[in-house]
């Protein structure tokens, strides 16, 4: 007999992951984003992505996102190799296969219940563990060991927490990992103000909070934050590899400031 589907009961927010999900599979260009791991995952879930409603941009800015975020920790690994990677806001992504060096500490954190799903998924090893926690319940911060390089990655979770909280969880980073880097996706303040217009946010529920609009801000949080890049879905190289529709569409759309700043990737050392 086939297994079993796992039925997905989520809130709002941590609904979000199935959209992370079906960008990296079932909408993402054939071959462009290859995840088998990924693959194994929806074959394996009850869930009705159509309803979802996710744009043809919004499929392809998750997938472009990943894909930069991947890149940032190989590089931190090719510099690094035995440091040590904090997956916030983990969901069901695969991301630790996909960039496994061997030697790296892997910890994957999100809600319990998003653990609780991830867990008939994944299974935990010496190198790769799973933290139960909100993110800014930051007591989670004591199981992470000392004395290793840092590399931090949240994706497509910052905007969904207030302005407060994003700092004080950036100040309280760098408190803990002193010299770390920290990778991110964040909306303007424009977008964050009018996403919950977009279809896919409708369906979940889901309320975005967090905008910025100049990066350099972050770097008056305090002393020793220095933005290392901010990189845009207009540079990315898979742009090439898409029709011509898709491919003039960014080419117009990248020639207005607002509309390369309204999503991107801001990447910072912690010092």
């Amino acid at each position: 007999m086939p297994e079993p589907k796992e039925k997905i009961t989520l809130t709002a927010e941590q609904e979000t992951l199935m959209i992370t999900l079906y960008c990296k599979t079932l909408a993402a260009p054939k071959g462009v984003f290859p995840d088998e791991e990924a693959w194994k995952i929806v074959e394996r879930v009850d869930y009705d992505f159509g309803r979802l409603k996710v744009k043809p941009g919004t499929r392809l800015t998750v997938f472009m996102r990943a894909k930069r975020l991947d890149h940032y920790i190989r590089g931190f690994l090719a510099r690094s190799p035995d440091g040590v990677v904090l997956h916030l806001g983990c969901g069901l992504d695969t991301r630790f296969s996909r960039v496994d060096n061997g030697r790296v500490r892997w910890y994957d954190l999100d809600l319990p219940e998003v653990i609780a799903l991830r867990k008939k998924f994944f299974n935990e090893s010496p190198r790769c563990r799973m933290i139960a926690s909100s993110v800014t319940d930051f007591r989670w911060m004591d199981e992470i060991p000392r004395g290793r390089p840092v590399f931090i990655a949240a994706e497509g979770l910052l905007m969904y927490l207030s302005g407060e909280k994003v700092r004080e969880l950036i100040l309280r980073l760098r408190e803990a990992f002193p010299g770390g880097e920290i990778a991110f996706d964040a909306f303007s303040t424009l977008t964050a103000r009018n996403i919950h217009r977009a279809d896919v946010l409708k369906t979940t529920g889901a309320t975005i909070h967090w905008g910025i609009d100049d990066p350099e801000e972050i770097e008056t949080w305090a002393p020793g934050i220095r933005l290392k890049e901010e990189w845009t879905f207009f540079q990315s190289e898979d742009i090439q590899k898409l029709n011509l529709g898709v491919r003039l569409m960014f080419r117009l759309a990248g020639l207005f400031p607002a509309a390369a700043k309204a999503h991107r990737i801001l990447y910072y050392s912690l010092s």
